[in-house]
């Protein structure tokens, strides 16, 4: 099957990617792609703690939240200088959400969830109460766009898209290699059995905690591309909602798997661009998907597609071998 030959499917992904502008030379279309690219990012950093160590952050609208208003405060109130802002947005998160962790990562299983779920709220409330900071119900606005670099005008949305591109494929390479070297290997041990992890001398409380902040990192990061992107920023962007969506990206795409955030998300940004119509009842519409996906594909459309691939593979296997018995 050509979706399971990586070395085929992601040059081709990247091509298409690269070609979309030109393939849709439609404004409100790469629009739309480069938003999702956005959130792309943001779902690839959950999935590092909740689909890699099995800890599921329901906080992760509010970190997303947090890159998106120091990018604004800092570059519209502090008047610090856009790329160095931009630099320092998704440390600030970070460094945020070490703290967070360091509490949280205490706690356990659903209790972990039930803790990150309260941290999220906290974290809207304070974007919604503290007027004098964030702009409270009023929303932070005049955040700067991106500036110019040489002749490429970024202010363009066709080089707005390639600069989003860029991030987003630099961002996947990095989680890439993240996942496959040892330290991805022992969240992967933690998200298994994280007794048997602890019995062969893996320290889950600093790999969980890595893992955590690796995430608020990627979710800052999202945050602040989404701050010069749209320009305005309300409390809304750190509500259940957007953690709701979030969610639904990763596990219909596939949690724990690789591909599933940009499956997941280009499939229901795309589905829900063509049901705008039911906007009010989207929840209707989404919730009961995603609770037959949990039910019936637990890791989601990239890993159904991989069940069925390897049970190809057994069957092209079995043959064979029962041919040579019959003989």
């Amino acid at each position: 099957m050509i979706f399971s030959n990586k070395r085929i499917i992601i040059p081709l992904l990247i091509v298409v990617a690269l070609l979309f502008p030109f393939i849709v030379p439609n404004q409100y279309y790469i629009y739309i792609m480069t938003l999702s690219f956005i959130w792309i990012i943001a779902v690839y950093g959950l999935n590092i703690v909740a689909g890699y160590t099995g800890y599921l952050s329901l906080a992760h609208a509010g970190f997303f939240a947090i890159g998106a208003y120091s990018m604004g405060i800092l570059t519209t109130k502090v008047e610090m200088g856009f790329w160095l802002a931009f630099i320092l947005s998704p440390i600030i998160t970070m460094i945020i959400g070490l703290f967070i962790g360091l509490f949280a990562l205490r706690t356990k299983e659903h209790f972990f969830a039930i803790y990150t779920l309260c941290v999220g709220y906290i974290i809207y409330l304070v974007i919604d109460k503290w007027e004098s900071l964030t702009g409270g119900v009023r929303g932070l606005i005049g955040i700067p766009p991106l500036p110019n670099i040489g002749p490429i005008e970024l202010s363009d949305p066709i080089y707005r898209y390639y600069f989003v591109l860029l991030i987003l494929l630099l961002s996947i390479f990095v989680i890439y290699r993240i996942i496959n070297s040892l330290v991805g290997r022992t969240f992967t041990a933690i998200r298994n059995s994280e007794n048997l992890a602890l019995a062969l001398g893996i320290s889950t409380t600093v790999n969980k905690l890595l893992a955590f902040v690796l995430s608020t990192f990627f979710a800052g990061l999202a945050g602040v591309l989404y701050a010069v992107f749209i320009r305005f920023l309300g409390p809304e962007i750190s509500s259940t909602i957007i953690m709701f969506d979030l969610l639904t990206f990763l596990i219909v795409g596939g949690i724990g798997t690789f591909a599933g955030p940009v499956v997941g998300t280009l499939l229901i940004v795309w589905v829900s661009q063509s049901l705008q119509f039911l906007e009010e009842y989207r929840m209707l519409v989404f919730g009961p998907i995603l609770t037959l996906m949990i039910i019936f594909s637990p890791y989601g459309i990239v890993g159904l597609f991989k069940n069925i691939s390897a049970k190809r593979k057994v069957k092209k296997v079995k043959v064979p071998i029962e041919t040579e018995k019959g003989a």
